[in-house]
């Protein structure tokens, strides 16, 4: 498409702010595109990163729909997501957007109740009218057959809609997945365009229920047409390491065993349940977390070098890396369950079974630690420590390899173990902590970093929301962040023994306070399987002003 194209479809959306040009420059950067020296109109930027996404010009042209499923007024973030798209010009010209679930909403209902969380400046109030204007919404029952007979009717009267390409969303619990996505495939299939269905996790409760699950859309959608959704691969960071790993040189002959001496993945939030906690307790930190979230971060640092880019090189890669890891043993796992603390504030005064939506008595843990394999040539003997929590003393996530000591030491054991750390997130960030000589008349190693904090490094650029990203990947047929059927089966064979094993024996997690590190067996585990703690920096945002 010619940026003049561009301009005229999205002549709501065409502020010339610098900060919202240099984001736009960095999505192209995301692709193949080259980064440009100048700065750039939005319009040009615009046409570029489109060109870009979609190849083939007309294809922009054609028409899409995309219907959410469980579109509510407690939605606001999706709702956020698709204006962002739209008013950045990032989505084919002709799309419309239809919400369908059960309550008797309007589009007016909706876009009242997400409008205090969408934070629309007034440049940009023409461009909401507009995008709220390509709305539409109907009501109906997600097992009944006129229901979606009478929204395949709405869909049918949108412009080109007997044309268009259909993306289907489903934000919806997987208790309703049969029903709808069978209705989907029997009344509302376009017939002229692609059809895409996007599922949330949790993508099933454990082996056989996925198992259950991933035949069940099978037999109604080809594997093509089926995008899992695991947000996290679509975070900044994440997608980040595979460059870091197979674009440079110098870390490839020190990314395995004999220089690694282990790796953790990390999830930590510092609040618990918040009232959520009836919905937690069906699954727990380990379906919650570590299953799907620490264990795809888990195959991007293990995984061999793909045979390219492409979906299936990659995520076939993936798939090697998990069928390399056994099942998780009961003996390298450490569960915990936050406590309040008397001496604590609001929240914190309250722990899990305080919570009014837990069950009393519930096992559930808040907080896991486990400690996995991969038994290959390049992993052999390599603990990958994944730990993930609630109610913790911080919120970060982060992947670290923690490097082996320095053989034939001349220092006099005061050099501290090398790591590599991948801030995913807050404040995104690659460093490398290393020794150097302390400064001066002094001849004695000291404990610094080698620092690429973004905030630093890429000032005004503005990063994407993880969804933003998917879903324009949904849009352009790219599968390479979502989670294969293979991929999502071998994932709950490494874990459903383990959570049979805690819900049979009702295993009573470890309590921890509210705001802690959690449980100290936790850090004996680390320590036992061979994690050193025995460094005393601590890394620091460069630049940050309290």
């Amino acid at each position: 498409m010619m940026t003049s194209e561009i301009s005229t479809q999205h002549v709501c959306c065409t502020g010339t702010k610098q900060e919202k040009v240099h984001g736009l420059v960095y999505w192209v950067k995301l692709g193949r595109a080259e980064m440009c020296s100048e700065v750039l109109n939005r319009c040009e930027v615009i046409g570029q990163l489109r060109r870009e996404l979609y190849g083939d010009p007309l294809s922009t042209h054609k028409a899409h729909i995309f219907i959410i499923f469980g579109a509510s007024v407690s939605n606001n973030h999706q709702i956020s997501i698709r204006m962002w798209l739209y008013r950045d010009g990032l989505l084919p010209n002709e799309t419309s957007f239809v919400g369908f679930a059960r309550s008797s909403l309007t589009v007016h209902d909706i876009r009242t109740a997400c409008l205090p969380y969408m934070k629309i400046t007034d440049e940009e109030s023409d461009c909401l009218e507009a995008f709220f204007r390509k709305n539409s919404y109907v009501s109906g029952r997600y097992d009944d057959a006129i229901s979606f007979n009478q929204l395949n009717a709405h869909l049918l009267s949108l412009p080109d809609g007997a044309e268009a390409n259909r993306l289907f969303y489903l934000a919806l619990p997987p208790t309703v997945y049969q029903s709808v996505t069978t209705n989907i495939r029997t009344h509302c299939i376009s017939l002229q365009g692609w059809n895409r269905v996007i599922v949330e996790k949790p993508f099933g409760h454990d082996l056989q229920s996925s198992q259950e699950l991933s035949s069940h859309l099978s037999s109604l959608f080809k594997e093509d047409q089926i995008y899992r959704i695991d947000h996290y691969l679509g975070k900044e960071m994440v997608q980040n390491l595979m460059v870091l790993r197979f674009g440079n040189r110098i870390f490839g002959p020190i990314w395995n065993r004999n220089s690694v001496s282990c790796v953790v993945l990390t999830f930590k939030e510092p609040f618990g349940t918040q009232g959520r906690g009836g919905y937690f307790d069906d699954f727990g930190i380990i379906r919650d977390v570590m299953q799907n979230h620490l264990l795809q971060i888990l195959c991007l640092v293990a995984m061999e070098t793909p045979a390219s880019s492409n979906s299936d090189d990659v995520r076939d890669e993936k798939v090697k890396v998990l069928k390399c890891v056994a099942s998780v043993s009961a003996s390298d796992v450490v569960l915990g369950q936050y406590v309040g603390d008397c001496k604590g504030e609001g929240e914190a005064r309250f722990g899990y079974l305080d919570d009014p939506t837990v069950p009393d008595g519930s096992y559930t843990p808040t907080f896991a630690t486990a400690v996995l394999y991969v038994q290959n040539e390049r992993w052999d003997g390599v603990p990958f420590i994944l730990r993930c929590g609630k109610a913790l003393n911080e919120r970060k996530a982060e992947v670290r390899l923690q490097f082996t000591d320095v053989p034939g030491d001349i220092f006099g054991g005061r050099c501290q173990r090398n790591e590599l750390v991948v801030r995913v997130q807050p404040d995104e960030a690659i460093y490398l902590k290393m020794m150097t000589k302390r400064p001066g008349v002094y001849f004695s190693p000291e404990e610094t970093e080698l620092d690429l904090t973004y905030k630093s490094r890429y000032k005004n650029v503005k990063l994407p929301d993880a969804y933003e990203r998917l879903i324009l990947d949904v849009f352009c047929g790219n599968q390479m962040h979502f989670v294969r059927s293979d991929e999502l089966r071998e994932a709950w064979r490494i874990f459903t023994p383990l959570l049979h094993k805690i819900e049979q024996e009702k295993t009573a997690p470890i309590p921890y306070t509210y705001g802690s590190r959690g449980p100290t067996e936790a850090d004996d585990l680390m320590q036992r399987v061979g994690f050193h703690y025995g460094g005393t920096y601590k890394w620091v945002q460069p630049h940050h002003t309290t």
